[in-house]
């Protein structure tokens, strides 16, 4: 494993970005790691920018902050969050899981904006990243039951990925433990899905 590990989360506000966070760190500290987690909050409320750096390393803590072109995993919730973060952090090695699902700002529902083609948002992340994973969280998480546990289909679809050395036991024990009871089964059933459809791109 490269040491450190350097994970970027980016979204919008409302996505669910932070749990995801709380999440991995809490399944990388379980595995034995030294974890360090930085975030960032634009206007969250009304959609704006969310992101979390995530620095994993077994020997060392290490800020908090990642430094530019020196994210080695960025799982985007959303097309322009991903490729914002990719073109500050990323680097030619940079691998990157995306929910490919716009998330319109209000300045683009108003029409005072134009958001950019998908497409070319992901042909563009192609380009510059070494790997990029479509994972169709949105409707992954309609199938689980409710679109908002997207966020839990990217944390699947992140331990299936072979991105990271930790056991996908780890991270559904960690679930667990931080997602009220009455949610459990469909958020189990969420990372199940995208732990599926991780493997599926992956070809395992």
């Amino acid at each position: 494993m490269k040491d450190p590990l350097n994970i970027v989360i980016t979204g919008v506000g409302g996505q669910g970005n932070i749990l995801v966070s709380e999440i991995l760190a809490k399944a990388a500290a379980a595995e034995g790691f030294k974890v360090t987690v930085g975030e960032s909050y634009g206007l969250s409320q009304r959609g704006g920018a969310v992101s979390s750096h995530i620095r994993l390393s077994q020997e060392f803590q290490y800020g908090a902050v990642i430094p530019a072109g020196h994210a080695d995993i960025i799982v985007g919730f959303e097309p322009v969050e991903a490729a914002r973060s990719a073109a500050t952090l990323g680097h030619p090695g940079t691998k990157i899981i995306l929910n490919p699902r716009p998330v319109y700002p209000v300045g683009v529902l108003t029409g005072g904006h134009a958001y950019p083609d998908p497409d070319e948002l992901i042909k563009t992340l192609k380009d510059m990243s070494a790997e990029v994973l479509l994972i169709e969280s949105s409707e992954l998480a309609a199938l689980a039951g409710d679109p908002v546990v997207q966020n839990i289909v990217m944390v699947g679809a992140l331990a299936g990925s072979g991105y990271l050395p930790l056991s996908p036991a780890t991270f559904t024990s960690v679930i667990n433990a931080v997602v009220p009871e009455r949610a459990l089964e469909m958020n189990e059933q969420a990372f199940q899905l995208g732990f599926e459809a991780a493997c599926v791109l992956i070809g395992l």
